[in-house]
């Protein structure tokens, strides 16, 4: 174990302490100016007392940090300094972590270690991640104060430790939707899903509630007997999940305390979403764009290989620029050999990107079933319902109504194109997206 490097450094008490004693000083050199000497002395007393107190605090003999190797964003991971002395006594540790900006805010994070013996502090600096990507923790510093305060250590080490950041699943792992999962029609064990969808299955024998539509009148005329048609849910569907990773999608959806972008919220929505469609037996990928493409994966077909549709939503990156659809969805219907459920999920912020957007989807209906997705504008709702106290409240409640109107207007342009549209709070997105491609399967749809 090598001992790390310090050096001595007065604190703030030993700063305070020669304020205090600076017009004592004065005091003495103004009524005896012949005792000046005593003024020199109780500087050198104090520089001492500092000096006696940093030595007294010990040697710091080893500074450990460790950092969890992944954490999912939004989620709570801890960086745990951990510092080891030889002798002396301690008044306080405190330590200074450095890192990445999408880890720690500002890049930095402060604590005061706790004691586990004379010799062993430590303490777990708890952070929650803002964006996807790989982070690490750079630097540490730490401090350490003698007996009396005045005088402390101060020892600095490198560490460059990196911190995976992947997309949240949390909705996949909650309970809720493994129960989903492991007892519905689309659960663990693949079963065949009759009595909906669109491929013929079996016949059955007509019972009272059954949708008249589906008797076969000529295998009844054959057996003199009333015979339905069992139909089976279709499977081997194509799904491509489409991220706008532009400007608008990179800002938060609830406010400016809300840590989560719009990009992250709907890549944990869409892969949960992706999660249930492989166990349905379709099949997946991811596309990304912003001012043009940017990741387009191979489709993924077993649940088995979905660590492969996380890894590649990790890299989808966050773009400062105003995204090209004309460009982006030309791209991807290009790339596309048979009829998709494409989901698509965005925002607008102008009428100049809403009619971009609104075209270029358009094109997509001839051969293709869309399914758009935006999250609701919390944020903008409370202002243009909160009671305006003075002008400016009323002139900011006005915009956001107008910007409401035009946002709802977009939307029911798309509807009327054929475009099914999911618009829901961030924190129900998730779900509202499982149901509507549950239904949509149901329905036979896609193929």
């Amino acid at each position: 174990m090598a001992r790390v490097a310090s050096r001595l450094i007065p604190t703030s008490r030993a700063a305070a302490l020669v304020v205090c004693a600076a017009p004592v000083a004065l005091l003495i050199a103004a009524l005896a100016p012949e005792a000046w000497v005593i003024a020199p002395i109780i500087g050198a007393l104090v520089v001492a007392l500092i000096l006696v107190d940093a030595a007294l605090a010990g040697r710091l003999e080893d500074l450990h940090v460790s950092v969890p190797a992944d954490v999912e964003v939004g989620s709570t991971g801890h960086v745990l300094v951990e510092a080891a002395f030889a002798g002396g006594q301690r008044g306080r540790v405190e330590c200074a972590v450095g890192g990445d900006a999408r880890l720690l805010p500002g890049g930095r994070a402060e604590r005061a270690l706790h004691r586990l013996d004379d010799a062993h502090w430590e303490v777990p600096i708890a952070f929650t991640p803002t964006r996807r990507g790989t982070g690490a923790v750079d630097r540490v510093w730490l401090r350490w104060t003698g007996p009396l305060g005045l005088g402390a250590r101060q020892a600095e080490r490198g560490q460059g430790l990196p911190v995976r950041v992947w997309p949240n699943l949390a909705l996949v792992r909650s309970p809720t939707l493994q129960a989903f999962l492991k007892d519905s029609q689309f659960g663990l064990i693949a079963r065949r899903i009759r009595g909906e969808g669109t491929m013929f299955e079996a016949l059955a024998e007509y019972q009272p509630g059954m949708d008249r539509r589906r008797i076969d009148w000529k295998a009844s005329a054959r057996h003199s007997h009333l015979y339905a048609k069992e139909m089976e849910a279709e499977r081997n569907n194509q799904i491509v999940f489409a991220f706008d990773c532009g400007q608008a999608m990179c800002e938060p959806v609830a406010g400016p305390n809300d840590t989560m972008t719009r990009i992250d919220r709907a890549v944990s929505a869409a892969l949960a979403t992706a999660y249930v469609a492989l166990k349905g037996g379709d099949r997946v990928a991811l596309f990304g764009f912003a001012a043009r493409p940017e990741v387009f994966t191979p489709f993924v077909t077993d649940a088995r290989d979905f660590p492969r549709l996380q890894s590649a939503a990790a890299g989808l990156d966050y773009h400062a620029q105003e995204p090209n659809f004309t460009l982006a969805l030309a791209t991807l219907a290009g790339r596309l050999k048979r009829r998709s459920l494409i989901v698509v999920f965005s925002d607008f912020t102008d009428p100049t990107s809403a009619e971009l957007m609104i075209e270029s989807i358009g094109r997509l209906t001839a051969r293709h079933l869309i399914l758009f997705v935006t999250m609701a504008d919390g944020e903008l709702d409370g202002m243009a319902t909160a009671a305006p106290n003075d002008l400016q409240d009323l002139a900011m409640a006005a915009t956001a109504d107008a910007l409401l109107r035009q946002r709802a207007l977009v939307l029911s342009r798309l509807r009327q194109l054929g475009v099914d549209v999911i618009e829901a709070p961030h924190d129900r997105i998730g779900m509202r997206l499982i149901d509507a491609y549950l239904a949509i399967k149901r329905k036979g749809a896609i193929g």
